[in-house]
């Protein structure tokens, strides 16, 4: 029998994931079917980014177990409803216990919507805007080495994210955005996850068109 690549566990269902995806019930799914998976979606790429600049601090199975509840209190992240939230608003998520009650996150979200807004205008979508900073090329996590948390694309988008007003996205953040949305695939070698997020992105079409990668 081959012995099980490092870095990659076997689950009770018989998958075999990135050690982390079997940490948690929480993430066998989210591992499976999200993490690593190409998307196009604005509203979903919002919500990550939202979230992770949530997660700041914490871990990210703390956020995922409030997922639907920030969902409700954020009416589904759509852009142009969260743009408008005022006092009252912020006053009503600082009391609600089904999220994570940070005024500066909570405002950051807020003031992101509306940068959000500001982006479709110049760039089209959030997706043709993100999907620039999609490596040139793709990396394989080397089985046992550490993944990395910043890269030179994950520094030039948080740079440009900055310069354009946005708050809560770093390098760190923007890099764990990236993971978790398909720019990069850092399934460790042996997990059936990574075939599966190449195959997604093999067949996914990039939002950005012809548009030229960012170069960091």
């Amino acid at each position: 029998m081959a012995a099980m690549p490092e870095g990659v566990t076997i689950g009770e269902d018989g998958i075999r994931r990135c050690r982390w995806g079997n940490s948690a019930p929480e993430y066998a799914a989210y591992h499976d079917t999200e993490w690593g998976f190409p998307v196009a979606d604005d509203v979903r790429l919002f919500e990550k980014l939202s979230l992770e600049g949530f997660q700041a601090g914490l871990s990210w199975l703390t956020i995922l177990r409030k997922r639907e509840g920030f969902r409700k209190a954020f009416k589904g992240f759509d852009p142009g409803k969260v743009a408008r939230f005022g006092e009252r608003d912020i006053q009503r998520l600082l009391a609600d216990a089904s999220i994570i009650r940070h005024r500066g996150k909570i405002e950051a979200v807020i003031n992101n919507a509306q940068r959000m807004i500001e982006l479709r205008e110049t760039d089209g979508s959030l997706a043709a805007y993100v999907w620039q900073f999609e490596p040139s090329r793709p990396r394989t996590p080397r089985n046992g080495a550490a993944v990395p948390a910043v890269t030179p694309e994950s520094q030039a988008m948080a740079k440009d994210l900055k310069k354009r007003g946005w708050r809560f996205v770093g390098p760190t953040t923007a890099y764990a955005f990236m993971q978790a949305m398909g720019l990069v695939n850092d399934h460790i070698k042996g997990c059936t996850a990574r075939a599966q997020a190449e195959q997604a992105r093999a067949a996914f079409t990039s939002p950005g068109g012809d548009r030229a990668r960012v170069r960091p």
